[in-house]
């Protein structure tokens, strides 16, 4: 199922009662992320802060439960998606030795190249309003924890591209805000988008940066989810919504972003500049990850369309809302691994008090998903 935009989600959410919205005056300043974790802890609704003292309402929680992430995705079931990715994996790769076969094949083919993101020209709806003179202190960027570096943009959808080959990177790497146009970008070693501004490092050259949020939620889970390398994290995108993801290029640099998002930072990151301390962060395990330094990410125009949404989420002691985006990576990407390289494994848990969110690691030649501890529920040994 596609969204029109974020604010389709929400109508969706609120007609099924698993949206509250709040018109009481509330501050991002840890306020926001107090009540959040107070609702997250008893599997309360999403939230929709519409008094936060800036020109724009915070949704968070949207994810956070099995039900709203199920509705973002738009099934019924995480194994549903499984399943469709197991019969469409045997179409493709099945037996062919007549001509009758292969033709059989051209559907599938054809409904695969439905869902490769397609760039367009012109301007999208989220470049409606565009800043050039770039400030994020016009955001309701929130403070989550009280030993926290600063504010943090937590569901930013980080897009970059290799640049030799052009290839498209999108990851989810939390962005510590320093000033109205600089912010931290915490991407680790092992990390498509670390793997490329060593690449422009060499290249002695700036590496363009363009951030969306809001949209599709599926643009929000993609971005979390362990694609291979040099597979579009939009061409998953479309196969989850069943329509492709319309780019359009950005304002400032050749980044494409998606035309539905509801805001865009577009920049750089400057490998020649040192790196920034960045942190310390209230993370998932409940404790704060330390400083660290990391690059600094510049931003040269902030755009966004009209009545736009600001998405955001926090980390900390399970449950949070970030359980249910892992649960739905457990499900989703528990066939691929059946198919491709694990066959013996029958199934898979994560348990969120094992702290779900869980790193990725290469193996064989790919990256696949490994949670901390108990990673195989049964095995056919």
């Amino acid at each position: 199922m596609a969204y029109k935009n974020i604010q389709g989600f929400i109508d969706l959410l609120e007609k099924a009662g698993e949206l509250k919205r709040v018109s009481a005056p509330v501050d991002p300043h840890l306020e926001i992320s107090e009540i959040t974790d107070r609702v997250s802890k008893h599997h309360g609704p999403a939230l929709l802060f519409e008094n936060t003292g800036f020109d724009f309402p915070v949704l968070i929680n949207a994810f956070g439960s099995e039900k709203r992430m199920c509705m973002a995705l738009g099934v019924d079931s995480f194994d549903d998606i499984g399943r469709e990715i197991t019969q469409l994996f045997k179409r493709l790769t099945g037996p062919k030795p007549g001509l009758m076969d292969k033709l059989k094949m051209l559907p599938a083919l054809k409904e695969v190249a439905s869902w490769m993101p397609q760039q367009k020209r012109g301007r999208g709806i989220c470049q409606e309003v565009i800043n050039r003179d770039a400030d994020l202190t016009k955001l309701p960027v929130i403070t989550c924890w009280p030993h926290d570096g600063g504010p943090y943009i937590t569901l930013p959808v980080v897009h970059t591209n290799d640049p030799e080959t052009g290839i498209r990177n999108v990851g989810m790497y939390r962005m510590q805000v320093f000033d109205k146009n600089t912010t931290g970008m915490h991407w680790q070693l092992h990390k498509n988008s670390a793997r490329h501004y060593n690449e422009y490092k060499k290249l002695g050259k700036k590496m363009p940066v363009s951030v969306s949020l809001g949209g599709d939620p599926i643009y929000t889970y993609a971005a979390t989810a362990p694609m291979p390398d040099n597979m579009d994290e939009y061409m998953l995108a479309g196969f989850l919504r069943k329509k492709k993801v319309e780019l359009v290029k950005s304002v400032t640099n050749d980044i494409y972003v998606p035309a539905d998002a509801d805001f865009v930072l577009e920049g750089y990151v400057d490998p020649a500049e040192e790196l920034v301390p960045e942190g310390p962060f209230g993370d998932h395990t409940g404790f704060y990850s330390l400083t660290d330094n990391y690059p600094k990410f510049h931003i040269t125009c902030i755009t966004h369309r009209k009545n736009a949404i600001y998405p955001t989420t926090i980390v900390g002691v399970p449950p949070q809302e970030d359980e249910w985006l892992g649960k739905a990576t457990e499900r989703i990407f528990l066939s691929p691994i059946q198919m491709t390289m694990l066959p013996e494994v029958v199934d898979m848990v994560m348990p969120v008090e094992g702290v779900m969110p869980a790193v990725n690691l290469p193996l064989g030649g790919s990256w696949v998903l490994m949670p901390p501890i108990n990673l195989l529920k049964k095995l056919k040994l």
